[in-house]
């Protein structure tokens, strides 16, 4: 009988190990989980205290050790190939990893090879007052090491601009110290030498449709396997949903695919996967890279398995025993599938959550859902870890559909049978939450044009076509003029 290969997983969840047993060659590995999300990412993160007690469990452990692998952001994505480097096992180059890790250095090397990138510029948030040179409003300001919009702030004015600092001064050690620690394992260019995690970075905003490209390398050779439409609350930079196939013109899919080719062969990241998030503008055709990294989106393997029959955690398991993937071939159960994330944008204390009886009373009712709940009951919404700075994410809803009006109208009925309810800390009064999706309106006809939502709703369907990529890009009707404006 042939022996399990004991697979380490830094911040395994719950959810992850679910889609991990559930991948195509689940017996021939046996998981382990080396720390919770939790001890992983709390308040204080310490680089140096997470990876010497990653290496304390594992080299507890009485076996071999065949593959060590992460899908989270900072500070997994680069402990992991500390790992595998300590026990003999294949990775990529860490400084690969930190080139996209460091936003501003990724920037510098995205500029040798494309012109798809926004005006950018250091900031210094302890000493700048200014802009940096040549650079207009609106634009963001961020560290350059931050995830999931963590003190990532627009900035439309001067004001807002000196607000925006200020905000990130408060804030910005608990990145920027254990980043500044994993700068000191590899050797940087002079140009980086004095741009540490307490530093920003400023980009002129990006506008149009958020997309993101997931692929992987292998043996020198690059390969796409997927492309996912990011789509926005109206008015407002926290996402809804984000839904695959992608509904984007065959030639905006082509050049984003064109674009990742050549970025990720100037950055390296041999024996990974990556994502790289781009915005397209439909008014103009313009496309511009927004950034990239080092490891596939856990957030997207649900969708790969409702419409793929298979998740992105089976790229990662093959490259992590130094195998070829097998590349996505459309053979899920569903045509189309949305990962949908209900928010609330005021503060609140959380005084009920939906309870696992109620939840897979939903799930029951409801084929193809599941949900995972990221506010309980006690929790401040401002104080949850992992949150953009715009809103707060009360739960996830994984949905696949037969089409994009049965998409939206499950997630309807999911969400309308979430029953939350939280204290206001401005009225002190219980709220439904929100209002607009716990009560949801009717579903529109799917129109070839429709019009998006106000952040309190559920916009109306898109209607997109499903597509797959495997090796070469396939296209069938060009879907231009049925995407969603956005």
């Amino acid at each position: 009988m042939t022996r399990q290969r004991n697979v380490f997983v830094l911040g395994l969840d719950d959810h992850n190990r679910e889609v991990l047993e559930s991948t195509r060659d689940a017996n021939r590995y046996r998981f382990h989980g080396v720390l919770t999300y939790e001890e992983i990412y709390a308040a204080e993160i310490s680089f140096a205290e997470i990876l010497t007690k990653a290496q304390m469990i594992i080299d507890a452990f009485d076996g071999p050790v065949d593959a060590i692998i992460g899908f989270w952001d900072f500070p997994v994505s680069s402990i992991v190939p500390l790992l595998r480097e300590r026990y003999g096992l294949p990775t990529t180059d860490l400084a690969d990893v930190v080139k996209c890790e460091h936003k501003y250095w990724s920037r510098l090397i995205q500029q040798q090879v494309i012109e798809e990138i926004p005006k950018f510029g250091l900031v210094d948030p302890y000493r700048d007052v200014l802009p940096p040179a040549g650079m207009s409003f609106p634009m963001w300001i961020k560290p350059v090491k931050s995830f999931a919009s963590m003190l990532a702030i627009r900035a439309d004015n001067q004001t807002e601009f000196e607000e925006a600092l200020r905000t990130i001064r408060g804030g910005i050690g608990r990145l920027g110290d254990p980043f500044d620690a994993l700068l000191d394992y590899v050797e940087v260019p002079p140009e980086i030498a004095n741009v540490g995690g307490h530093m920003c970075i400023a980009e002129e905003a990006l506008t149009g449709q958020q997309v993101t490209v997931e692929g992987f390398r292998h043996e020198g050779e690059i390969f796409t396997y997927g492309i996912i439409d990011s789509i926005h609350y109206e008015g407002a930079s926290s996402f809804l949903r984000y839904q695959y196939p992608s509904g984007l013109p065959n030639h905006v899919q082509e050049r984003l695919i064109d674009i990742s080719h050549r970025v990720v062969g100037a950055l390296g990241l041999e024996g990974m996967t990556f994502n790289i998030e781009y915005f397209w503008d439909p008014t103009t055709d313009a496309v511009m890279l927004l950034e990239i990294n080092p490891r596939h989106s856990q957030s997207h393997a649900d969708l790969f398995a409702h419409v793929d029959g298979m998740t992105n955690h089976d790229i990662l398991l093959r490259l992590a025993h130094n195998e070829k993937p097998e590349l996505p071939t459309g053979g899920g159960r569903s045509n189309v599938a949305a990962t949908w994330f209900l928010r609330r944008f005021t503060d609140g204390i959380v005084q009920r959550h939906p309870s696992p009886a109620e939840i897979a009373e939903i799930e029951a009712a409801n084929p193809d859902v599941s949900i995972e709940i990221t506010a309980h009951a006690g929790d401040r919404l401002s104080q949850l870890h992992g949150q953009d700075n715009y809103s707060y994410r009360l739960a996830t809803v994984f949905v696949g559909a037969a089409d994009v009006g049965e998409l939206a109208e499950k997630y309807r009925r999911a969400a309308g049978a979430l029953q939350f309810e939280i204290l206001d800390v401005s009225y002190a009064a219980p709220l439904a939450v929100p209002p607009a999706i716990t009560a949801p309106p009717a579903v529109p006809p799917v129109t070839p044009a429709v019009a998006a939502a106000p952040p309190s709703a559920v916009p109306a369907p898109m209607t997109a076509r499903p597509r797959r990529l495997g090796g070469p890009a396939k296209f069938g009707p060009d879907p231009a003029a049925l995407r969603e404006p956005h």
